[in-house]
């Protein structure tokens, strides 16, 4: 699988630790759930100011569904890199789709859909902040 043309809203870099590998010595699979929330972190730091910040302007997300396709095992000590692009914005609902890659070698790419909620849950509209970051983002509609 080639990797994405589309140029991605964030990477994040790591490293494969030891720890993260399984038996066949590739990265164990639940670990790319784990990988993908550090990268959404980083993401709100770099770009608005931190999860923290985001919370206090009384915005939160919970992770309604994620798909994950497994292409190629990374290793330890390789250098993961996790391209997250904008696939599809709604009211009150984002789909990121992340690729887990070593160099050109895709390992793992997917979406996850986020729903943007008030404290106690209930679903909310995405943040003027957060829109702003992503639309410029987005595949053409169809």
């Amino acid at each position: 699988m080639e990797p994405d043309p589309r140029p991605p809203l964030f990477t994040h870099r790591m490293r494969i630790r030891y720890a993260e590998c399984d038996q066949q010595g590739v990265v164990f699979n639940a670990h790319y759930l784990a990988f993908y929330d550090v990268a959404m972190v980083e993401l709100w730091r770099a770009r608005l100011g931190g999860y923290a910040a985001m919370v206090a302007a009384g915005a939160d997300y919970m992770i309604a569904e994620t798909h994950l396709h497994y292409v190629a095992g990374a290793r330890f000590d390789e250098q993961l890199e996790i391209d997250v692009r904008v696939g599809r914005i709604g009211t009150s609902s984002l789909v990121l789709e992340p690729t887990f890659r070593v160099g050109d070698r895709v390992c793992v790419h997917g979406a996850v859909r986020h729903v943007f909620v008030v404290p106690g849950g209930r679903s909310r509209p995405i943040p003027d902040d957060v829109r702003a970051l992503v639309e410029p983002h987005a595949p053409p509609a169809a």
